[in-house]
């Protein structure tokens, strides 16, 4: 993903890298896709298995908003 151009796949217009916001109080951070189906927890609300979430990337068409999310360990926050 890194440096590699992404044309939109309804318009061709370019898309531009960002990330969607997780608002979970009190902080703020990058989304996560995690790997199954969601399990609730009586305590952080859905239960989140060690090492099956991993950090997104969302592109935006530039053209016509079009929004494309991605997973990568490369998306985490530096």
């Amino acid at each position: 993903m890194s440096g590699e151009r992404l044309t939109c796949p309804k318009c061709r217009g370019e898309m531009v890298r960002g990330f969607i916001l997780d608002l979970s109080f009190p902080q703020v951070a990058v989304s996560h896709w995690v790997e199954g189906l969601p399990e609730k927890s009586l305590v952080s609300g859905t239960k989140v298995p060690t090492g099956k979430a991993m950090p997104t990337a969302t592109f935006r068409c530039a053209g016509c908003g079009y929004l494309e999310s991605y997973a990568s360990p490369e998306f985490g926050a530096k």
